[in-house]
């Protein structure tokens, strides 16, 4: 199962092993604070189409196509996240405040259609 929780959001047991898909560290979190098993620069949006996207929910769709372009291109990039899923639980975390429109969303989606496991969820923002 995959799941999505903002770096904000506390970490609970549930959360199987957690990766922190984003090319920049969060804002205003420590290193020590944040409880990630790694962190898979690698699968998140280059810098080019982060700062092309904006968060803006306009550009959701054609931000979806180009991001699953980078991933197919990369696609080894996501190996951990498979292997880990095919373990249990999995966690992916992210820091925008937009928990509909960012790249983690597009990113479980991405796996979701691959073949990824069908039972999976959204916690929502505290």
């Amino acid at each position: 199962m995959i799941t999505l929780k903002r770096v904000y959001d506390p970490m609970t047991s549930a959360d199987g092993v957690r990766f922190l898909v984003e090319r920049l560290w969060p804002r205003g979190v420590k290193k020590t604070a944040l409880h990630i098993d790694a962190w898979l620069k690698d699968v998140a949006p280059s810098g080019a189409l982060r700062r092309w996207f904006g968060h803006d929910p306009k550009k959701w769709s054609e931000f979806q196509r180009r991001y699953h372009d980078e991933l197919r291109a990369n696609a080894d990039a996501l190996e951990p996240i498979l292997k880990a899923a095919r373990q249990g639980r999995v966690t992916l975390v992210y820091s925008s405040h937009d928990t509909e429109h960012n790249n983690a969303v597009a990113l479980k989606e991405y796996l979701d259609a691959r073949g990824g496991k069908k039972q999976t969820s959204h916690e929502p923002a505290a």
